[in-house]
């Protein structure tokens, strides 16, 4: 099977892209490159490297040829950069998908859409984990995107026959996740004696998954996945960004004092939990590494990975979002 995976220089996308490729399986990569776009997370493979934009047909139709499936990772996934500009993140979340999806339908093959916990919205400290048939009530430009363009999954499937279906996979951590999400923004903060910014009162509660237990999850969906069917991949384990940062400072040795308050952004959702249970049954699928096993492993990574997180932080554009969305808004 030759399988084109888009976004595959970013973060999931490169050990998904790896994944495959040690599987014996042959891999195009198509990503534009932007800021978390990375081509050096392929490093050491054969893995082809094609720069193009997914909202681009003449681009994924040429990097698509030959290939049996695409999976899509190619997305606009920072909620905080949701909100600073919503224009960019639709265009690749909805447009974007659209494209892949009539690329899909004109050469007869499948589609696998990766998408996100976040589409079901606030999910209610007593209430049960989000199942696949739940409304979507998705809280920022970044979601509201990610849930359009899973309808524009559904829509092709039911109106044309494409043979595409839908993964929402819960929090994800890992080696080589760009240093703006609340884990690896944290670590290496820690790491150099920087400020860990916690939004409002840390008690915001994620379901965390190792990374290669999320493409585990996905791999299962493209080799077994029924059209037009969703799947959850959930790590079953929830806990608060208190929690984390605690964890953080536990692995990193770094001390109290730096975690400091920044003023909590507008929409923040206080809870996410996926129900797992149909990719469980259907496919077999279960996380492999606990929390206490996958943790110590990341921020090991940190540790010993300064070399390629450096670089990023140290980058202008990155410092830049980095004082408007945090250093300035430090409250405590």
């Amino acid at each position: 099977m030759r399988v084109l995976v888009t976004g595959g220089a970013g973060f999931i996308g490169s050990h998904f892209a790896t994944r495959l490729e040690a599987a014996g399986e042959g891999v195009r990569v198509l990503d534009k490159l932007t800021y978390s776009g990375n081509p050096e997370n392929l490093q050491g493979t054969d893995i082809e490297l094609v720069v193009g934009d997914i909202c681009d047909p003449d681009a994924v139709a040429e990097a698509a040829a030959g290939c049996d499936a695409i999976v899509n990772f190619a997305a606009e996934t920072h909620v905080d950069r949701s909100i600073l500009g919503s224009v960019d993140v639709i265009q690749t979340n909805v447009v974007g998908a659209s494209v892949l999806l009539e690329r899909a339908r004109a050469s007869g093959i499948r589609l696998v859409h990766v998408s996100t916990d976040e589409v079901y919205g606030d999910v209610p400290h007593d209430a049960p984990s989000s199942v696949e048939t739940d409304r979507l009530v998705p809280s920022s430009p970044y979601s509201a995107g990610k849930a359009a363009g899973d309808l524009q999954v559904l829509a092709h499937v039911r109106t044309y026959g494409v043979d595409a279906l839908i993964t929402r996979g819960s929090n994800t951590y890992g080696p080589n996740q760009y240093p703006e999400k609340l884990l690896p923004l944290f670590l290496t903060n820690a790491l150099d004696g920087e400020p860990l910014p916690m939004y409002g009162d840390g008690d915001q509660i994620r379901d965390w998954l190792f990374v290669d237990d999320h493409c585990a999850g996905i791999e299962l969906a493209l080799r077994a996945g029924r059209a037009g069917e969703i799947y959850n991949i959930g790590g079953g384990e929830e806990a608060t960004n208190r929690e984390i940062t605690d964890l953080v400072l536990c692995h990193t040795g770094a001390d109290e004092s730096l975690v400091r308050r920044v003023e909590d952004r507008p929409g923040h959702d206080r809870r996410y939990s996926l129900d797992a249970s149909k990719i469980r049954a259907e496919l077999g699928w279960s996380p492999k590494a606990s929390l206490a096993e996958g943790f110590p492993r990341t921020a090991a990574w940190y540790r010993d990975n300064r070399a390629w997180w450096e670089p990023i932080k140290h980058s202008g554009g990155y410092r830049e979002y980095y004082e408007k969305q945090y250093a300035s808004r430090l409250t405590g």
